[in-house]
């Protein structure tokens, strides 16, 4: 299950990118992240700025929503979201 925090309309939680994937697209969890293959390549920012379009895409908020908090330069991110809901998260299910 995909790990997150909510505070103040927005929640955190861990990703971690696969890049030079043949597509990008969300893949699931992987210990405890959110899985998402990149298509774009580790360099001058390309692969995150696909990752925050994906995201913005997946989770129908506007790319200025999405913030990368820690892991610039890693395959391992923390993301912040803002007015999106975490039950978009593969996975997580709210009652």
């Amino acid at each position: 299950m995909i790990e997150f925090t909510e505070k103040d309309g927005a929640f955190v939680f861990a990703v971690r990118v696969i890049p030079k994937s043949s597509k990008s697209e969300i893949v699931g969890e992987m210990d405890g992240a959110l899985k998402v293959k990149i298509n774009a390549p580790p360099i001058d920012g390309a692969a995150n700025a696909e990752l925050i379009k994906i995201l913005a895409k997946h989770f129908g908020v506007a790319k200025s929503a999405i913030e990368i908090l820690k892991g610039q330069t890693s395959k391992t991110k923390q993301i912040k979201i803002v007015g999106a809901r975490a039950a978009k998260l593969p996975g997580v299910k709210t009652a």
